[in-house]
This record gives C-alpha cells, sequence and structure tokens, in this order.
C-alpha cells in the first residue's frame, strides 16, 4: 500500500496507479453486457487514483463506472490492496468476480492464489448511487464524489507471508517501561515452516516457529515482553521506533510509538499530564481533485495547522489516507478518526436496519485493523449528529463502544452529539462531544455561554460521569475576501470575531477539554441537499484553496495564548 515509510524489502510491490480504461454505466447494464469479461471498445482513460468529476463532463455523476487495465502477474500468490474506492466496487481477474467491498474511505485488500503468471485483465465496478442502506445517507455535507480516490498496489507473497502486526503494549504507572506482546496475522502463499522475528530498534524482541498450510490464514499472539527506557510519544515530541515482523520469506515494517491517554473527571492526560484539545476539523478535499488528496499537499496543510498552533486534527467524517497518518505520526499532532456515521440523513429506522449496522461494523473493523499502530490516533469516533434520542441508536452505540474499547488500542472513545439535552446515548462514551453553532445557525453568540452552563447542569442532573465536554464543532462562514468595517455574518470580520469568543469560552472552562473549529478549509458539497452559498461549506478558515481568511491570525493568536 502506499506510504511514507517503506513496508517492506523482501516482499515485491507494484504500483498499478496510472491510466485505466473507463466507462460510465448509468442504466447499470454492465454486467449483464459482460463488461467484467472485457469493456467495449468505446472507452476513455482516466487516472487512478482520481474522482470521476475530475473530468468536467461527469460533475455530479451518480452511478455505475467501469475501470479496467491489463496487469502482468508472475506465477503463484498475490495481495490486491486498494487505498479506497467510492463507495461500493465489485472486482474481477479475468472475468472471475474476486471479492466486493462497501466503504467508500476504508482500505481493503484480496488475496489471490495459484495465478497462472501472464497478464491479466483488472476490471473494477465502481458505484458511488446512495440506497436506503447507504453510508453516510444522501442528506450529507461534503460533495459525493466517486471512483477509485486512493492508491492501488500489487503484492508478490511467498512462503509464509505476513499480513498484519498490531502491537499491544501496557505502560507503567511511571510510563518508563512496556509490557508488549504482538498479534501478527499470517498466511501461507506456500505451504511451509518458518521463524518469525519481531524487531523493535533492531532488537529482537521475538522469535517464534510458525507453520502454515497452502492458503492458510493464521493469528499468532506473542508472549508478552517487557521493553524499558521508553521514549514517549508526545505532543511536539514524536517518539518513533521502527517495528519489523518478518520470516524466511517475508517481511513487514511499520512505526509504533508508545503514549498513554485518558479520561480522568474533566481532565484529558496524555502521558499523565493534561492535554487541552486545541482542534480543527478537516475535510480531506480538494476543489479540482476531490478526495484524491495529494501527497505534498498533506505536507502544507500540516505545516498550516501547526502554525495555528493547532494540536489535534478530527478527521471529518471518515478515515483519513494511510499517508497523512504517517506525516500525523512524526509531526506530533493526534488525530480523531471516524467512520462516515453521518448523520442528519439517518432516521431511527435507518439506524436499525441490520445491513447498515453490518456495514457500519465492517467500517470500524477495516478503520481499526489498519490504522491500529498509527500512535498519533488518540480518538476513534463512532458517529456524528445520529438521532440520539432513539432506542436504535443506543444500540448501534453500545455496540461500537464495546468493539472499540476491547479492539481500539489505548484511544478514548466518542461520538459528536448537535441533541444533547435529547441523548441517551451519552453513558457510552469517554468525551461528552458536543456540536453547536450559537452565532451562526442560532443568531446568538453571547448566548454561547448560557448553552454551556446549561449543557453542564443537563450531565449533572442526568447523574453522569464527570467526563471532559468537548465543544467539536463550532464556527461560522465567511466568503473569502469579504470583509467590511461592519462586522457582519459572511464577513471574514464576524467569522474571526465568533471564533475568537468561543475558543476563549471553552478553553477557560474547568469542565472542557477542548474544542475543534469548523473548520479548516472550504470544503466543497452539494447544492442538491444542502442550500451553502458557491455549493461549497463556508466556515472554512482558509478557503478552498488553503488562502488564509482574518480567521486564520484570530486563531493563531488565541490558540499560541492557550
Amino acid at each position: 500500500m502506499k506510504r511514507f515509510i517503506t513496508e517492506h524489502n523482501k516482499r515485491r510491490s507494484v504500483s498499478l496507479d496510472g491510466l485505466w480504461r473507463f466507462l460510465t454505466d448509468k442504466e447499470d447494464q454492465g454486467v449483464a453486457l459482460g463488461y467484467q469479461n472485457g469493456l467495449p471498445a468505446e472507452t476513455t482513460s482516466t487516472y487512478v487514483p482520481s474522482v470521476f468529476a475530475s473530468t468536467p463532463t461527469l460533475l455530479g455523476y451518480e452511478g455505475v463506472c467501469w475501470y479496467e487495465r491489463s496487469v502482468y502477474i508472475e506465477k503463484g500468490s498475490v495481495r490486491l490492496h486498494f487505498g479506497a474506492v467510492m463507495t461500493d466496487c465489485t472486482v474481477y481477474l479475468d472475468g472471475e468476480e474476486i471479492g466486493k467491498h462497501y466503504g467508500g474511505f476504508c482500505e481493503f485488500e484480496f488475496l489471490l492464489e495459484n495465478k497462472v503468471a501472464g497478464d491479466h485483465r483488472l476490471t473494477v465496478r465502481v458505484d458511488n448511487r446512495f440506497d436506503a442502506h447507504s453510508i453516510p445517507q444522501e442528506v450529507v455535507d461534503w460533495y459525493h464524489h466517486g471512483g477509485i480516490t486512493r492508491s492501488v498496489t500489487l503484492e508478490y507473497l511467498s512462503g509464509v507471508s505476513i499480513l498484519k502486526n498490531h502491537m499491544h503494549y501496557t505502560l507503567s504507572e511511571d510510563l518508563s517501561t512496556a509490557e508488549v506482546s504482538f498479534e501478527v496475522e499470517i498466511f501461507g502463499a506456500d505451504a511451509g515452516e518458518s521463524t518469525l522475528r519481531i524487531t523493535l530498534e533492531n532488537e529482537v524482541l521475538c522469535s517464534m516457529p510458525v507453520s502454515v498450510c497452502a492458503g492458510e490464514h493464521k493469528t499468532v499472539v506473542t508472549d508478552t515482553v517487557k521493553v524499558e527506557n521508553i521514549r514517549l510519544w508526545d505532543i511536539g515530541a514524536p517518539e518513533l521506533y521502527a517495528l519489523k515482523a518478518e520470516t524466511e520469506t517475508d517481511d513487514l515494517f511499520d512505526r509504533v510509538g508508545f503514549r498513554k491517554i485518558e479520561a480522568k473527571g474533566y481532565k484529558i492526560l496524555l502521558n499523565g499530564k493534561p492535554f487541552m484539545i486545541k482542534g480543527v476539523n478537516r475535510h480531506e478535499e480538494h476543489p479540482d481533485l476531490g478526495f484524491a488528496f495529494p501527497e505534498a499537499m498533506m505536507g502544507r496543510d500540516i505545516e498550516i495547522i501547526k502554525d495555528m498552533g493547532i494540536n489535534s486534527i478530527r478527521g471529518s467524517h471518515y478515515p483519513n489516507a494511510r499517508p497523512f497518518l504517517d506525516l500525523l505520526d512524526e509531526s506530533g499532532l493526534t488525530f480523531w478518526s471516524e467512520i462516515p456515521f453521518w448523520g442528519i440523513g439517518f432516521s431511527a429506522e435507518t439506524v436499525a436496519d441490520p445491513i447498515v449496522v453490518a456495514r457500519g461494523e465492517e467500517m470500524m473493523r477495516d478503520m481499526v485493523h489498519y490504522y491500529y499502530n498509527h500512535p498519533s490516533i488518540l480518538i476513534f469516533g463512532m458517529h456524528n449528529e445520529m438521532p440520539v434520542s432513539a432506542e436504535s441508536t443506543l444500540d448501534l452505540t453500545k455496540k461500537l463502544y464495546a468493539f472499540l474499547k476491547e479492539k481500539g488500542g489505548n484511544r478514548l472513545v466518542t461520538y459528536a452529539t448537535c441533541y444533547p439535552l435529547e441523548d441517551i446515548c451519552l453513558a457510552y462514551t469517554d468525551l461528552y462531544c458536543i456540536n453547536d453553532y450559537h452565532g451562526w445557525y442560532r443568531y446568538d453568540l453571547p448566548g454561547t455561554a448560557d448553552y454551556v452552563k446549561e449543557l453542564h447542569a443537563h450531565i449533572e442532573a442526568q447523574g453522569l460521569p464527570a467526563r471532559p465536554m468537548i465543544m467539536s464543532e463550532f464556527g461560522a462562514a465567511a466568503i473569502y475576501g469579504k470583509r467590511d468595517f461592519d462586522t457582519e455574518i459572511w464577513s471574514e470580520n464576524y467569522q474571526a470575531e465568533l471564533l475568537d469568543y468561543c475558543i476563549r469560552l471553552f478553553l477557560t472552562d474547568e469542565k472542557f477539554g477542548g474544542c475543534y473549529i469548523w473548520h479548516f478549509a472550504d470544503a466543497r458539497t452539494s447544492f442538491k441537499n444542502l442550500n451553502r452559498a458557491r455549493g461549497y461549506n463556508n466556515k472554512g478558515i482558509l478557503n478552498e484553496y488553503r488562502k488564509p481568511k482574518q480567521a486564520y491570525d484570530a486563531v493563531k493568536k488565541v490558540y499560541h495564548e492557550f
């Protein structure tokens, strides 16, 4: 897969990025017409990764598209990895279906065994249409792109291959030592025996014999070992360790960090010290390139964010690309990762739909599987602005919360609500995260302070535990360049004043653990579902091309004061 670190030395990987044959299928007749067996001659070319809307004639297209390319595969077993496909896809090799995947922002893979050496035809059917079971639902506040939006790779497997290596650890009370074990998934590309060795910073922590049959998957959990003199991963001091798992025929490299995140009373503690979140929500979206976001711009976004004094990013509202998380790991910025259960479009009945629940659970498993080792991820999010007064949402929240507390590693688990006074799910969160837009949708900026008092009183009256409150969304829209002597809505002046007022209010409240501004940069949305000026959510501190508004200097000033 595409990352900012080298994952393999022994395993050979081939990028499948580049030009693919491409064909729209608005009437969804492709399968009946046999497109999986070869696309007709009247195709065009498109670049992978990209989105449909990169082609001007496909702006706003919702429907089925087909991608095809020739792939040379050597004899044996291979791993075919997709960074993301929007939203529903079926993958074929030489006309044979090899698998399906649902979930537009999640990584996935297929293992192909005993392939014959030679040229093969790889075909992908991509469908970005909404239906009753979609996550998110059709009413959504971002542009509904479609396409193969992240990189595709082909990896050659041999012998005892390593598919994942999750590092589990518990830090001592003084945080100087760690009890460490590893959960390793191996696969028999060929039947055989080998020695699994795991090293951390070139020190061998584990060496054990393993054996697999051809085509067998096996999960191995190592004994627990002690690692001493821990260098902690922290804000601005991102100590990272090189992790390697290897057999005689394969290897898997990663970077990990040791840190402890917890919520005690009204405080968030990172490595035992109070941590005040000075955050921002960020869409991983470019006005011309959509969700096929360039790696160079990821680095630029991080530099802009650090300059403002921001220490945490919420990946709104979906898993972000792995290269971005690699950059966060090494930059010492923290991250809130979530799946696209974006709620206004969800009814209580939809949340109860078994297909919707199953899809959400699968997305959560994908996120945890691929992102588990990233130390920058301090928070896993379950959903956003769902109908939290409904029993169906309570059932879903209980299920997701239990999964993440058991399988998510040392993370805080939460969701964001815009209906806190009617919320029946608040017992199943580590942080009380509130989305509120006093001063914008409610044109009463001073009323924010009264609303905060009401929230505190409600939590106390419900007998809920003392936990940190986070204002997970707040802000105001401003049209880039609209400045005047009057401080009025839609102006840069008003947005800057609102953010200054709200940040100071939240960060001086002893029951708050921080806040996340909505949002980093203006992001494209849909005219069809939401009436947004210019077709953008204009609440960005910067415009869509990362040009700063007046709010940039205001946020930088106030965040650097705290």
